[in-house]
């Protein structure tokens, strides 16, 4: 077998033991239904903590962390807008929602009354 694949295997294995791991804890929890419920959470925190560890040291873990790093250097590069920025732009929003209110308002009055007065005839009393 190649290093690739013996890697792969050794990846795979890892992952299916985090799996297992984690389902081990979620079992804990149920397994401890007479305890207290501290212990219980505690068992599934566990048992979750213990599979992200051993994830974490599979090829695919690696990668996942580098992306997390690589994103957090990204959120760093974004340029925020200010107090104001926010104010005005959210104003904005706000004034283009009454304005569309209003012409969907006045268009569905006016479509009402083309249909239901001039031609259908049926007056409202």
């Amino acid at each position: 077998m190649t290093e690739t694949t013996q890697n792969s295997a050794a990846d795979k294995f890892r992952l299916v033991v985090a799996a297992a791991l984690v389902v081990a804890g979620i079992a804990g929890y149920y397994w401890l239904a007479a305890e207290s419920a501290l212990l219980r959470v505690l068992s599934v925190i566990a048992g979750i903590a213990a599979g992200a560890v051993v994830a974490l040291t599979s090829e695919l873990g690696k990668q996942f962390v580098a992306f997390g790093r690589e994103s957090l250097a990204e959120v760093k590069k974004v340029v925020w807008p200010t107090r104001k920025e926010t104010m005005q732009t959210t104003a904005a929003v706000f004034a283009f929602v009454v304005v569309m209110a209003v012409f969907l308002w006045a268009s569905d009055k006016t479509l009402e009354w083309v249909l239901y007065d001039l031609i259908l005839g049926w007056k409202r009393t």
